[in-house]
Protein backbone atom coordinates (compact mmCIF):
# COMPACT_ATOMS: atom_id res chain seq x y z
CA UNK A 1 0.00 0.00 0.00
CA UNK A 2 2.41 2.21 0.74
CA UNK A 3 4.52 1.90 -2.44
CA UNK A 4 1.69 2.87 -4.78
CA UNK A 5 0.82 5.82 -2.27
CA UNK A 6 4.47 7.07 -2.75
CA UNK A 7 4.18 6.61 -6.53
CA UNK A 8 4.50 3.80 -8.30
CA UNK A 9 1.18 3.40 -10.43
CA UNK A 10 -0.40 -0.17 -10.18
CA UNK A 11 0.22 -0.34 -13.87
CA UNK A 12 3.54 -0.36 -13.71
CA UNK A 13 4.67 -1.88 -10.38
CA UNK A 14 5.21 -5.37 -12.49
CA UNK A 15 8.30 -3.99 -14.56
CA UNK A 16 9.73 -2.22 -11.75
CA UNK A 17 9.74 -4.87 -9.75
CA UNK A 18 11.15 -7.14 -12.23
CA UNK A 19 14.47 -5.13 -12.07
CA UNK A 20 14.99 -6.76 -8.51
CA UNK A 21 13.22 -9.81 -8.33
CA UNK A 22 10.54 -12.38 -9.50
CA UNK A 23 7.61 -11.09 -10.33
CA UNK A 24 5.13 -13.51 -9.76
CA UNK A 25 2.21 -12.34 -9.11
CA UNK A 26 3.04 -8.90 -9.62
CA UNK A 27 0.74 -8.04 -12.41
CA UNK A 28 -1.94 -4.85 -12.31
CA UNK A 29 -4.78 -6.83 -11.18
CA UNK A 30 -3.13 -8.59 -8.18
CA UNK A 31 -1.45 -5.13 -7.06
CA UNK A 32 -4.54 -3.35 -7.63
CA UNK A 33 -6.49 -6.54 -5.06
CA UNK A 34 -3.78 -5.89 -2.72
CA UNK A 35 -4.14 -2.75 -2.64
CA UNK A 36 -7.43 -2.43 -2.02
CA UNK A 37 -7.21 -4.84 0.72
CA UNK A 38 -4.84 -3.32 2.48
CA UNK A 39 -6.35 0.25 2.31
CA UNK A 40 -9.68 -1.26 3.43
CA UNK A 41 -8.11 -2.50 6.76
CA UNK A 42 -6.11 1.12 7.16
CA UNK A 43 -9.31 2.91 6.59
CA UNK A 44 -11.51 0.71 9.00
CA UNK A 45 -8.49 1.12 11.82
CA UNK A 46 -8.88 4.90 11.38
CA UNK A 47 -12.55 5.05 11.51
CA UNK A 48 -12.81 3.47 14.83
CA UNK A 49 -10.06 4.97 16.33
CA UNK A 50 -10.41 5.58 20.13
CA UNK A 51 -9.63 9.46 20.62
CA UNK A 52 -9.99 9.84 24.36
CA UNK A 53 -6.21 9.51 25.02
CA UNK A 54 -5.68 12.80 22.74
CA UNK A 55 -5.53 16.17 24.42
CA UNK A 56 -7.69 18.21 22.13
CA UNK A 57 -8.20 21.93 22.23
CA UNK A 58 -8.32 22.86 19.19
CA UNK A 59 -10.28 21.79 16.24
CA UNK A 60 -10.48 22.79 12.73
CA UNK A 61 -13.22 21.40 10.69
CA UNK A 62 -13.15 22.50 6.56
CA UNK A 63 -13.73 20.95 3.22
CA UNK A 64 -11.90 19.41 -0.02
CA UNK A 65 -13.35 19.17 -3.71
CA UNK A 66 -12.50 15.54 -4.51
CA UNK A 67 -14.58 13.56 -7.67
CA UNK A 68 -17.33 16.12 -7.91
CA UNK A 69 -17.61 15.61 -4.18
CA UNK A 70 -17.41 17.90 -0.71
CA UNK A 71 -15.13 15.94 1.35
CA UNK A 72 -15.33 17.76 5.03
CA UNK A 73 -12.52 17.00 7.44
CA UNK A 74 -11.89 17.21 11.13
CA UNK A 75 -8.51 18.50 12.23
CA UNK A 76 -7.20 18.02 15.93
CA UNK A 77 -4.59 19.86 17.48
CA UNK A 78 -3.41 18.82 20.91
CA UNK A 79 -1.75 20.56 23.69
CA UNK A 80 1.69 19.60 22.95
CA UNK A 81 0.82 21.09 19.40
CA UNK A 82 0.11 18.02 17.29
CA UNK A 83 -1.68 18.03 14.09
CA UNK A 84 -3.75 14.84 14.33
CA UNK A 85 -6.65 13.73 11.65
CA UNK A 86 -10.13 12.68 13.58
CA UNK A 87 -12.04 12.04 10.63
CA UNK A 88 -13.78 12.93 7.43
CA UNK A 89 -16.98 12.64 5.59
CA UNK A 90 -18.53 12.75 2.33
CA UNK A 91 -21.10 15.36 1.73
CA UNK A 92 -22.71 17.27 -1.50
CA UNK A 93 -22.09 20.75 0.70
CA UNK A 94 -21.23 22.06 4.27
CA UNK A 95 -24.34 21.78 5.15
CA UNK A 96 -25.01 21.72 9.07
CA UNK A 97 -27.19 18.01 9.20
CA UNK A 98 -24.48 16.34 8.19
CA UNK A 99 -21.49 18.10 9.74
CA UNK A 100 -23.87 17.94 13.09
CA UNK A 101 -23.82 13.78 13.03
CA UNK A 102 -20.15 13.78 11.98
CA UNK A 103 -19.28 15.59 14.99
CA UNK A 104 -21.14 13.46 16.94
CA UNK A 105 -19.41 10.51 15.88
CA UNK A 106 -16.29 12.22 17.16
CA UNK A 107 -18.08 12.44 20.45
CA UNK A 108 -18.74 8.93 19.77
CA UNK A 109 -15.29 8.37 19.92
CA UNK A 110 -14.74 9.87 23.16
CA UNK A 111 -13.60 13.48 21.50
CA UNK A 112 -13.30 15.01 24.96
CA UNK A 113 -14.94 18.90 24.97
CA UNK A 114 -15.99 19.57 28.80
CA UNK A 115 -13.03 21.50 29.35
CA UNK A 116 -13.52 23.86 26.27
CA UNK A 117 -12.45 23.77 22.56
CA UNK A 118 -11.15 26.54 20.01
CA UNK A 119 -12.85 25.47 16.49
CA UNK A 120 -11.36 27.27 13.64
CA UNK A 121 -13.45 27.09 10.36
CA UNK A 122 -13.54 29.24 7.41
CA UNK A 123 -16.92 30.60 8.24
CA UNK A 124 -19.21 28.58 6.39
CA UNK A 125 -23.39 28.31 8.04
CA UNK A 126 -23.48 25.03 7.74
CA UNK A 127 -20.48 24.52 9.60
CA UNK A 128 -21.54 27.25 12.37
CA UNK A 129 -24.80 26.44 12.92
CA UNK A 130 -23.40 22.52 13.30
CA UNK A 131 -20.88 23.52 15.91
CA UNK A 132 -23.51 25.68 17.71
CA UNK A 133 -25.85 22.51 18.13
CA UNK A 134 -23.38 20.13 19.22
CA UNK A 135 -20.72 22.10 21.27
CA UNK A 136 -22.92 24.91 22.79
CA UNK A 137 -21.43 27.43 25.19
CA UNK A 138 -18.15 24.66 25.49
CA UNK A 139 -16.77 26.45 22.46
CA UNK A 140 -15.13 29.46 21.85
CA UNK A 141 -15.14 30.36 17.18
CA UNK A 142 -12.36 31.56 15.57
CA UNK A 143 -13.19 32.26 12.38
CA UNK A 144 -10.31 32.36 9.19
CA UNK A 145 -8.53 35.56 9.20
CA UNK A 146 -7.45 34.52 5.34
CA UNK A 147 -10.68 33.92 4.18
CA UNK A 148 -12.23 36.79 5.26
CA UNK A 149 -9.66 38.86 3.89
CA UNK A 150 -9.83 37.25 0.38
CA UNK A 151 -13.64 38.01 0.73
CA UNK A 152 -13.48 41.37 1.66
CA UNK A 153 -10.94 42.05 -1.27
CA UNK A 154 -12.72 40.10 -3.88
CA UNK A 155 -15.17 43.27 -4.17
CA UNK A 156 -12.75 46.15 -5.12
CA UNK A 157 -11.13 46.02 -8.27
CA UNK A 158 -7.81 44.66 -8.91
CA UNK A 159 -5.86 47.79 -8.12
CA UNK A 160 -7.41 48.46 -4.81
CA UNK A 161 -6.82 44.42 -4.37
CA UNK A 162 -3.03 44.34 -3.36
CA UNK A 163 -3.45 47.87 -0.67
CA UNK A 164 -6.03 46.47 1.35
CA UNK A 165 -4.58 42.91 1.30
CA UNK A 166 -1.40 44.38 3.21
CA UNK A 167 -3.35 46.55 5.48
CA UNK A 168 -6.07 43.80 6.34
CA UNK A 169 -2.92 41.58 7.20
CA UNK A 170 -1.17 44.11 9.14
CA UNK A 171 -4.39 44.92 10.80
CA UNK A 172 -4.52 40.51 12.24
CA UNK A 173 -0.96 41.07 12.46
CA UNK A 174 -1.84 43.41 15.46
CA UNK A 175 -0.61 41.63 19.04
CA UNK A 176 -3.21 43.00 20.73
CA UNK A 177 -7.48 43.00 20.47
CA UNK A 178 -8.02 46.74 20.94
CA UNK A 179 -4.90 47.17 18.28
CA UNK A 180 -5.97 44.86 15.57
CA UNK A 181 -9.99 46.17 16.03
CA UNK A 182 -8.53 49.76 15.62
CA UNK A 183 -6.79 48.95 12.55
CA UNK A 184 -9.61 47.14 11.48
CA UNK A 185 -12.38 50.15 12.13
CA UNK A 186 -9.88 52.30 9.84
CA UNK A 187 -9.80 50.20 7.39
CA UNK A 188 -14.00 50.37 7.39
CA UNK A 189 -14.04 53.94 7.06
CA UNK A 190 -11.91 53.79 3.88
CA UNK A 191 -13.91 51.32 2.09
CA UNK A 192 -17.07 52.68 3.63
CA UNK A 193 -16.04 55.55 1.12
CA UNK A 194 -15.71 52.97 -2.00
CA UNK A 195 -17.10 49.61 -1.55
CA UNK A 196 -20.31 49.00 0.53
CA UNK A 197 -20.55 45.44 -0.36
CA UNK A 198 -16.88 44.94 0.41
CA UNK A 199 -17.83 46.98 4.30
CA UNK A 200 -20.83 44.29 4.77
CA UNK A 201 -18.32 41.45 4.32
CA UNK A 202 -15.96 43.22 6.98
CA UNK A 203 -18.78 43.19 9.68
CA UNK A 204 -20.35 39.95 8.87
CA UNK A 205 -18.39 37.90 11.24
CA UNK A 206 -16.07 40.64 12.50
CA UNK A 207 -15.77 39.70 16.03
CA UNK A 208 -15.05 35.70 15.23
CA UNK A 209 -12.31 36.70 13.47
CA UNK A 210 -10.64 38.32 16.35
CA UNK A 211 -11.70 35.96 19.11
CA UNK A 212 -7.42 34.69 19.33
CA UNK A 213 -6.92 38.38 20.47
CA UNK A 214 -9.73 38.64 22.82
CA UNK A 215 -8.32 35.41 24.73
CA UNK A 216 -4.73 37.27 24.68
CA UNK A 217 -3.16 34.23 22.52
CA UNK A 218 -3.01 35.80 18.76
CA UNK A 219 0.90 36.77 19.58
CA UNK A 220 1.47 33.05 20.38
CA UNK A 221 -1.32 30.73 18.52
CA UNK A 222 -2.20 33.21 15.75
CA UNK A 223 -0.31 32.17 13.21
CA UNK A 224 -1.04 28.65 13.52
CA UNK A 225 -4.83 28.67 14.66
CA UNK A 226 -5.92 32.52 13.64
CA UNK A 227 -6.50 30.62 9.81
CA UNK A 228 -7.41 27.22 8.53
CA UNK A 229 -4.40 27.00 6.95
CA UNK A 230 -3.60 23.51 8.67
CA UNK A 231 -6.09 21.69 7.11
CA UNK A 232 -4.51 23.45 3.69
CA UNK A 233 -1.60 22.49 3.82
CA UNK A 234 -3.20 18.52 4.75
CA UNK A 235 -4.95 18.81 1.39
CA UNK A 236 -2.02 19.92 -0.14
CA UNK A 237 -0.49 16.73 1.21
CA UNK A 238 -3.04 14.74 -0.16
CA UNK A 239 -3.36 16.17 -3.36
CA UNK A 240 0.58 15.19 -3.99
CA UNK A 241 -1.16 11.80 -3.96
CA UNK A 242 -4.82 11.67 -4.91
CA UNK A 243 -3.78 13.59 -8.36
CA UNK A 244 -2.38 10.29 -9.60
CA UNK A 245 -5.94 8.73 -9.82
CA UNK A 246 -7.42 8.98 -13.64
CA UNK A 247 -10.63 7.88 -12.54
CA UNK A 248 -13.22 7.85 -9.61
CA UNK A 249 -15.33 5.01 -9.42
CA UNK A 250 -16.97 4.22 -6.20
CA UNK A 251 -17.46 5.78 -2.57
CA UNK A 252 -15.46 3.31 -1.20
CA UNK A 253 -12.48 4.19 -3.58
CA UNK A 254 -12.85 7.92 -2.70
CA UNK A 255 -12.45 6.90 1.12
CA UNK A 256 -9.58 4.74 0.87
Amino acid sequence: MHKVILGISQRDYESVSKECMESFGLSQSNVSRKFVEASSKALKEFQERDISSEDIIALLIDGKSLARQQIIIGLGITMEGEKIVLGFIQSTSENSRSIKQFLKSLIGRWLDYSKGLLCVTDGSKGIKKAIDEVFGKKYIHQRCQWHKRENIISYLYEEQQKEYSKRLQRAYSEPTYIEAKNELMKIREDLRQINLSAVNSLDEGFEETLSLHRLGLSEKLGFSLGTTNCIESLNSQLGRYISKVKQWKTSDQIFR
